[in-house]
């Protein structure tokens, strides 16, 4: 397959599979004839298996050791369940972070609806978030 048909298969962009290839997560063969990078159904295979990883929250950077530790024979599914079990309570630190910055975000848009819009004046770039109480 070529890139524009591996793209396809795999539901991603060109782009995404060359981009893949520099990274060495996927392979390709050279056709002698036109220079064209070929893929085989490795490629289709390990395009969807990033495809999953990265819904999983997997980095390319962990995906590659999971490919490293699978290409040597090894079973890389302790790690993937040790990267996993980590990456866990690491998501729901995030949501709690984002879950408070979007209390702030709704509480400034609450104050602001009383608030006139206000000129630049040489001394205020924009009086909402310049008189905005929630950062003090």
């Amino acid at each position: 397959m070529r890139v524009s048909e591996l793209a396809k298969k795999a539901s991603v962009t060109a782009e995404t599979v060359r981009h893949y290839t520099r990274l060495g997560l996927i392979n390709a063969e050279r056709d002698p004839n036109n220079g064209y990078q070929l893929y085989d159904k490795v490629g289709l295979q390990r395009l969807h298996f990033i495809r999953q990883a990265s819904e999983l929250g997997f980095s390319l950077k962990q995906i590659e050791e999971i490919f490293q530790q699978s290409d040597s024979g090894d079973s890389p599914c302790p790690l993937v369940r040790d990267l996993l079990q980590k990456k866990v309570p690491e998501t729901k630190f995030k949501i709690a972070q984002l879950q408070a910055h979007l209390v702030k975000m709704e509480d400034a848009l609450a104050v602001w609806e009383g608030m006139p819009n206000g000129a630049p004046d040489g001394h205020s770039i924009c009086c909402l978030i310049e008189e905005w109480e929630g950062t003090k």
